[in-house]
């Protein structure tokens, strides 16, 4: 993994905080695992009530759970007060996601000012071992607000 300049000594407090406000995320029962510098992890437990009609996760977990580990990896090397929004990504579902849990990971390739580069995955946790279910490939933006900071 790439050394990464972090410009704010709280970040994980901050991802931490930021995290704890996210409804949707609590919604699907999902909890941070690991906030490193460029790297976070959140994993979502396996529930029926998240599920498509074939019994998989449905791909709108999986996108929402990676977009949320690249977003706030990518807010863990922004400074004080910044926020972080998703201009755009790209998802590729590789196989039907079973498991028991989930886990995402999202790293940053590239963080600049205004705009970061991120990759994502989730992994599929099955009794056997863990298999890799979805990538992503993203790109977050620095958002602050009239004043310059974002909570």
């Amino acid at each position: 993994m790439p050394q990464h300049a972090v410009r704010d000594p709280d970040f994980a407090r901050r991802v931490h905080d930021s995290f704890a406000r996210q409804q949707f995320m609590a919604t699907l029962g999902a909890t941070l695992v690991r906030v490193a510098p460029g790297e976070v992890l959140i994993a979502v437990p396996f529930s029926a009530a998240l599920t498509q009609q074939h019994g998989f996760l449905h791909a709108g977990v999986v996108t929402s759970v990676i977009d949320s580990a690249c977003g706030y990896a990518a807010l863990t090397l922004m400074e004080p007060g910044a926020g972080v929004m998703s201009v755009e990504f790209k998802v590729n579902l590789l196989q039907p996601a079973a498991g028991n849990r989930f886990v995402a990971v999202g790293r940053v390739l590239r963080s600049g000012r205004t705009i970061t580069a991120c990759q994502g995955e989730l992994r599929a946790v099955h009794d056997e071992g863990e298999v890799v279910v979805a990538v992503m490939q993203g790109t977050m933006m620095t958002v602050r607000d009239r004043d310059g900071i974002i909570d």
